[in-house]
């Protein structure tokens, strides 16, 4: 699956680097154009100098009082709207300002920026912050509808996201010594090898996950045996519709008749007996929509697809039933149908496993992590958990790389906490202890000034209403 600037292409095959005929594409975000120079002809005014905006760790400090200057020497400024005293805006912000250092030198064109909205209420006013953390991204030193950068939290896909909308997505390359020079320089290199041009690219499993892990805005995906009769109908319809949609949503085609492709059957929770089957995915927000209908006709496809694009879809969610002894073991057993009940709530702390059952490193931890939950058995104030994120959609929660952890502290106000340390028992339990002095801190310190909550029922919320299970 390969995405080339705003068009979709037929993949026949992806070829080792450098040794495949004719050209080839490289999806790269990275690309800048130069920055605009001035006249010569123009006359330059001299002006008094004024201060350069103070920054900490690469960040500009934001106020009501330089927010207007700081849009108008920037091209291109990310925003962080954040409370000081919130745990999980103090955490984003470390991932903000590492995003920051790795684009200084490579992006300098793109600033970034954070506003401690509890004392800039005009400005908090003025942009409709809710929520805290909140990310918004300026363009051209407008402050009329800035671009929400919603459900990223890691330095590395502030960058991806960031770069998706300053720069090119594709580079024509027209020698070896380009590619070369190329695929050295980047972590992530897709590179496709096209016979021709059309509207729809192929899945190709050995790129699916690279693919999967950049936070690309819109993809539609169509599951279909390329050997069916009713195959060659199907398809022109997709490309029909493809077309339409070109630059708004990327059309990918999956032959289920690929077995390497058995991982993204997975992802989208589709078997043998929902194919032809249509999904949408928002990567972003990891956001999967079901298209109603059951034939593929481009009539239903456009009015999917319309309906996506207005905000009017509705989430499709995936859960497995609640075992019937989710509650009886050390380590509760959470599905999507009681993930939100059990771990936002007022009275408990709960600290989740995500894991992939088919992931080694996760059969591995769950031993360890069966261990914490006999560790933390006997206390009536944490919980203990894991969930199968490959069976369960969790629109709470960002995906991470498997096994990845969330501590949920208790309290009203939603948090989110993310565990980044050692997997053991011990450093387990360190987290644990820490986190809860650190919770019962933070509320005497909001008790004592009367400072602002920060509020995540709208970002990382318990989204049930609009979703089908």
């Amino acid at each position: 699956m390969i995405n080339v600037g705003h068009k979709l292409f037929m993949l026949d095959e992806i070829l080792p680097p450098l040794k495949a005929n004719g050209k080839i594409f490289w999806f790269n975000p990275q690309s800048f154009p130069a920055v605009n120079s001035i006249s010569p002809n123009e006359t330059k005014t001299k002006k008094a100098k004024l201060p350069k905006i103070k920054k900490e760790n690469n960040v500009l400090l934001l106020k009501k009082s330089n927010f207007d200057r700081a849009l108008k020497e920037t091209k291109y400024l990310l925003v962080e709207f954040y409370v000081s005293l919130s745990q999980l805006s103090q955490n984003l912000s470390e991932e903000f300002a590492e995003a920051a250092r790795q684009l200084k030198k490579e992006a300098p064109r793109i600033q970034f920026g954070k506003i401690d909205v509890t004392d800039q209420h005009d400005l908090r006013k003025e942009f409709n912050i809710q929520q805290f953390p909140t990310v918004k991204f300026f363009v051209d030193g407008s402050r009329k509808d800035p671009i929400d950068c919603k459900g990223v939290r890691e330095a590395s896909t502030f960058i991806t996201w960031v770069k998706r909308r300053t720069g090119p997505s594709t580079v024509l390359i027209n020698s070896t010594a380009q590619a070369e020079d190329m695929i050295n320089a980047e972590d992530l290199a897709v590179i496709g090898f096209f016979k021709s041009r059309t509207d729809v690219a192929s899945f190709v499993s050995q790129t699916s996950v690279k693919i999967f892990d950049v936070p690309v805005e819109s993809h539609i995906l169509l599951f279909a045996p390329k050997n069916s009769q009713t195959f060659n109908a199907t398809y022109e319809n997709y490309k029909s519709a493809a077309v339409e949609f070109r630059g708004k949503i990327m059309f990918v085609l999956v032959d289920t008749n690929e077995t390497r492709n058995g991982r993204v059957f997975e992802y989208f929770r589709i078997t043998q007996a929902d194919v032809p089957a249509v999904r949408i995915l928002n990567l972003t927000r990891d956001a999967k929509y079901k298209m109603p209908a059951d034939e593929v006709t481009v009539e239903n496809l456009r009015h999917f697809c319309q309906s996506y694009l207005d905000g009017k879809a509705k989430l499709h969610l995936s859960s497995e039933e609640i075992p019937d002894d989710w509650d009886k073991l050390p380590v509760k057993v959470l599905v999507g149908k009681n993930f939100n009940r059990i771990v936002f709530n007022e009275t408990m702390t709960v600290f989740v496993m995500f894991y992939a059952p088919w992931s080694d490193d996760c059969t591995k931890l769950l031993p360890v992590w069966d261990k914490l939950g006999e560790e933390y058995e006997s206390r009536k104030d944490i919980i203990i958990a894991k969930i199968d994120v490959t069976a369960n959609d969790i629109l709470s929660i960002t995906l991470d790389r498997y096994p990845f952890f969330r501590l949920f502290p208790a309290g009203p106000d939603y948090q989110v906490v993310a565990y980044a340390g050692e997997h053991t028992v011990k450093a387990f339990s360190e987290f644990l202890e820490e986190q809860s002095k650190t919770k019962a801190e933070t509320r005497e310190k909001q008790e004592e000034t009367g400072g602002t909550k920060e509020d995540l029922s709208q970002e990382e919320n318990v989204i049930t209403q609009k979703a089908e299970l």
